[in-house]
């Protein structure tokens, strides 16, 4: 295959400023990469936290994206697991040491000396990208490019954080029912639980999307549910729904929160933790997690609401992201 020299990426400058399209030159794969031409790549609330400088170790200058979706072009020496056009799924985590303690006894989501896509090594919002083929999947044939993008992040995501919830949660709250809230709401669903969904304040169009996908209650954040929750899963950056959740969770409850960053939790008083409830945090994802969630998906089948944006409008679906005017997820049409 003849390949260009250069290509168009999206690229962070500097934290706090808007994304430049530029054309670059085409990256190679090392002797255990693959160059991937990219199809689609989802647009992610940890990339604002990146834009913004609430990630504040990025390498710069950086292509963002780490829900990436693209088909195999060329590869290093090393490379047997794919073939030459296969379509392969890149997630946020991109590399772990292998040695740390952490990875020894199967906790690779916890690396000491971890690299991540979009964020520590360039990312998806690019017409190529290059990617560890060990930190790669397969991706089932039942989506388009475009539905299936959200899957490698908000989809993966989600099912770690549902899965740390424990076994007890027939009644689960979901806070945040964006991009994760709305995939792992299906899963939860199919698997019987009863889902209540809260979004910000005066969102109805948000709480129409939860009870269509088939939440039992919507409302907002600000609201206790009609029923006491066994367990609740935490995707939107405020550490006060943390104490919100708290108190809509009944004894023995778990809330776990699914964000990999979250503004301050407010003091709240002990009574609210007591009775052994529980609070968790999600770190990264662990490529089992990932081979799990992706077996699971088109068994329920999990379906993405998806809103696509052409490469160079990468600015507006981050605005549109942060201003909650996404419904479901924001993807990348790399295509377009």
């Amino acid at each position: 295959m003849n390949l260009p020299e250069t290509m168009r990426a999206m690229v962070l400058e500097k934290p706090g400023t808007a994304l430049n399209l530029r054309e670059v030159p085409l990256p190679s794969p090392g002797p255990d990469q693959i160059l991937l031409k990219v199809h689609a790549c989802g647009v992610c609330r940890t990339d604002l936290h990146i834009l913004d400088g609430e990630l504040n170790h990025p390498q710069l200058p950086l292509i963002m994206g780490h829900q990436i979706v693209g088909r195999l072009v060329d590869k290093g020496e090393n490379v047997r697991r794919f073939r030459s056009g296969e379509r392969i799924g890149v997630p946020w985590l991109g590399y772990t040491d292998g040695s740390c303690q952490y990875c020894q006894r199967g906790q690779e989501n916890l690396c000491d000396d971890p690299l991540f896509t979009g964020y520590t090594i360039n990312g998806g919002f690019s017409e190529y990208t290059v990617a560890d083929q060990r930190y790669c999947f397969s991706l089932p044939a039942d989506y388009t490019d475009l539905e299936v993008a959200p899957l490698l992040c908000a989809g993966m995501i989600g099912y770690r954080t549902y899965r740390l919830a424990g076994e007890r949660k027939e009644r689960l709250g979901i806070y945040g029912f964006g991009a994760a809230g709305h995939i792992t709401a299906q899963i939860a669903i199919h698997q019987g639980k009863r889902v209540f969904a809260f979004t910000r304040p005066g969102d109805l169009q948000a709480q129409d999307f939860a009870r269509r996908v088939g939440a039992v209650w919507a409302g907002d954040s600000t609201q206790q549910p009609p029923e006491q929750l066994d367990a609740a899963l935490i995707f939107a950056p405020l550490g006060s729904l943390l104490v919100d959740a708290l108190r809509a969770t009944d004894k023995g409850g778990t809330v776990v929160s699914g964000g990999i960053h979250m503004s301050d939790i407010p003091a709240f008083p002990y009574h609210l933790l007591w009775n052994e409830r529980q609070i968790r945090s999600v770190a990264n994802l662990t490529r089992q997690d990932g081979e799990e969630f992706l077996s699971i998906a088109p068994q329920v089948p999990v379906k993405t609401e998806v809103t696509p944006y052409p490469l160079e409008n990468a600015n507006q679906a981050l605005n549109d992201l942060r201003n909650g005017q996404i419904q479901g997820a924001a993807v990348l049409d790399i295509d377009h």
